[in-house]
């Protein structure tokens, strides 16, 4: 659900479900290397490998050519202290080829260090707490945020890659006792949905299952993170919806 003052600037839902015209590493590749960028643009964008789909979606849509793609591995939000560093080495192994360079993480754990990174290499960096936040929006994610903190949430990535994220991670895969004390305070499991896909919702209640949850779909799309992307870069073209 978006902000009704602030109408998204992505495609609708249909669009958003669309394959995109180039394929993408293995999410397997996304989450434990990244995504190498392929020198096309002179604007990069660094983001979380949990992203990719998203923002090159978002490129291909509003046909932003001048744009190149950078993906740390996402699984480093298992290890939220690797990040600041990680997007602090990348900046600079990458500074010399590009005119600008935007920063695709909110603040992810980090405790507010990536953003003083940020700040002190020039770097602009996404606003919010974690992709959670931004992709349902920071200001709706915020007004729920008192009636859902017993919700537990997954994106289309983590849907996909829920076994390396949380099952096998947590110990889940060899001890399943565990998850009473992992998940025994959390009442629910929130799917938020980057696109309409009957698949991965039906992936996504078997993990609600799994984990013991109640189970509910938020449809999002990519919140605001189509238009931090829209403030960065310009507005789209006349013909994308």
């Amino acid at each position: 659900m978006t902000r009704p003052d602030a109408p998204p600037a992505t495609p609708p839902e249909a669009a958003l479900a669309a394959p995109l015209a180039a394929p993408l590493p293995a999410d397997d590749a996304l989450t434990d290397r990244g995504l190498a960028p392929d020198g096309r643009g002179r604007v990069l964008l660094l983001a979380c490998g949990a992203l990719a789909h998203e923002v090159l979606a978002l490129t291909a849509a509003n046909r932003w050519d001048h744009i190149d793609l950078a993906c740390l591995p996402a699984i480093l939000h298992n290890h939220p202290d690797r990040i600041a560093p990680a997007v602090a080495e990348a900046v600079a192994r990458h500074r010399p080829r590009y005119d600008e360079i935007f920063v695709l993480y909110a603040d992810c754990g980090t405790g507010g260090e990536l953003s003083k990174i940020c700040k002190d290499l020039g770097v602009s960096m996404l606003e919010g707490p974690h992709c959670y936040s931004f992709f349902e929006g920071n200001a709706a994610f915020a007004a729920r945020a008192e009636d859902e903190f017993t919700a537990f949430y997954l994106t289309d990535f983590l849907v996909r890659q829920f076994d390396a994220f949380v099952w096998r991670p947590l110990g889940l895969d060899r001890h399943p006792a565990l998850r009473n004390q992992y998940f025994g305070n959390y009442e629910k499991l929130v799917y938020q949905a980057q696109t309409d896909d009957p698949a991965l919702d039906a992936k996504a209640r078997d993990c609600a299952a799994r984990l013991g949850l109640a189970y509910e779909r938020r449809f999002t799309g990519y919140g605001d993170l189509g238009r931090s992307l829209e403030g960065w870069i310009g507005q789209p073209k006349e013909n994308v919806v």
